[in-house]
């Protein structure tokens, strides 16, 4: 895909379609991570981590199913 750049104030803008966005699976708020590699522009999400609600979620259910154990265990 061949893209250029638009004029965007004073600045220059890259516009990424939907389809694109939906492929790397980023959103319009998505925080983004720009690196320079050689000549090569690199974008990539800043999120790379999880993120609190999957990390609460998966407590959650760890709690339910090993609970008593762990509380065993502390014991």
């Amino acid at each position: 895909m061949i893209k250029t750049l638009q004029k965007h104030g004073n600045s220059m803008a890259l516009v990424i379609e939907k389809p694109v966005m939906e492929a790397i699976g980023i959103k319009e708020n998505t925080p983004l991570q720009i690196t320079v590699n050689g000549n090569a522009l690199v974008i990539t999400p800043a999120n790379v981590g999880v993120g609190q609600e999957k990390v609460e979620a998966s407590l959650k259910k760890m709690r339910l199913r090993y609970g008593p154990m762990l509380k065993r265990l502390a014991n």
